[in-house]
C-alpha cells in the first residue's frame, strides 16, 4: 500500500502498511470520511510524522485523539490551526511553560514550530468523527501509532517522552527508561490539572536540561 507519509517514517513503518489491521483501518477511515464529517482534513492525517522526521525527533508528546470541533485539528496533538482559540488543555500547557521557563504565552496555538524542532506531537488515534471524542479509537490506529513509538524506542536514544494523563502513561512500558527521559504527570485538561500535579511539573525545563546534557539543542517552547 502506498501511504503518503514522510519518507523516513515510511521506511520505518513500511512493515505495518501491508498488515491486515492497517488495510482494514484505511478502509474504515475512508468510509468514515466519505459518509460523515471527520477531522483532521485528509491530507493532514499524518502531519505529526510529516513535520518531524524519524531521525530528527527529540521529544515525543502523546495525545489521545484529535480535537473534534470545526477548524481545530490539523494532525498534531494538542495543536490548533492559526486563529483558533486555545482549547483548555492548550491554555494550561502554555501557562505551565510560562511559569516553568518564562517563555511568553504565544499568540497562536499552532505547534508546527515545535514539530519542526523535533517534537513528535503524536495522537494515539489520528482521526476522529466530528463532535464525538474518541470515536475512532477502535478502528486500529493505536496499533499503528504504537508501532511508531516502538520504532523510536528500538532505534533512538536520549529522547524525552512526555506522558500526560492515564492514557499516555499507559505507553510507558514500551520505552527504555535507561536511555531516555520519561516525564509523567496528570493530563493538562482542567478536570485533571486543577486537582493538582500539572502546574509545577516543570516538564519543559527538565526536557531542555536533558537535551542539553546530551549535546542536543533545547526546544524553544
Amino acid at each position: 500500500m502506498n501511504v503518503q507519509i514522510e519518507p523516513s517514517w515510511k521506511e520505518q513503518l513500511q512493515g505495518e502498511f501491508e498488515k491486515p489491521y492497517f488495510v482494514a483501518l484505511t478502509d474504515a477511515v475512508r468510509r468514515e470520511y466519505q459518509s460523515t464529517t471527520c477531522y483532521p482534513p485528509g491530507p493532514k492525517i499524518f502531519n505529526a510524522f510529516n513535520f518531524c522526521p524519524f531521525h530528527r525527533a527529540k521529544v515525543v508528546i502523546i495525545g489521545q485523539d484529535p480535537y473534534h470541533e470545526p477548524g481545530q485539528a490539523h494532525g498534531l496533538s494538542f495543536s490548533v490551526q492559526d486563529g483558533v482559540p486555545f482549547p483548555p488543555s492548550l491554555q494550561n500547557i502554555f501557562k505551565e511553560i510560562h511559569d516553568d521557563t518564562g517563555a511568553p504565552i504565544p499568540t497562536t496555538g499552532n505547534l508546527e514550530r515545535w514539530a519542526r524542532q523535533g517534537v513528535l506531537l503524536l495522537n494515539a488515534s489520528l482521526t476522529v468523527r466530528a463532535h464525538m471524542a474518541n470515536s475512532h479509537a477502535r478502528l486500529g490506529w493505536q496499533q499503528f501509532t504504537d508501532a511508531a513509538i516502538r520504532a523510536l524506542a528500538a532505534q533512538r536514544e536520549h529522547l524525552v517522552y512526555m506522558l500526560w494523563g492515564g492514557y499516555a502513561r499507559g505507553k510507558a512500558y514500551m520505552i527504555p527508561k535507561e536511555r531516555n527521559l520519561v516525564l509523567e504527570s496528570v493530563h493538562p485538561s482542567p478536570l485533571s490539572a486543577n486537582r493538582g500535579g500539572w502546574f509545577g511539573n516543570h516538564h519543559f525545563s527538565q526536557c531542555n536540561a536533558y537535551l542539553e546534557q546530551h549535546g542536543l539543542e533545547p526546544i524553544e517552547w
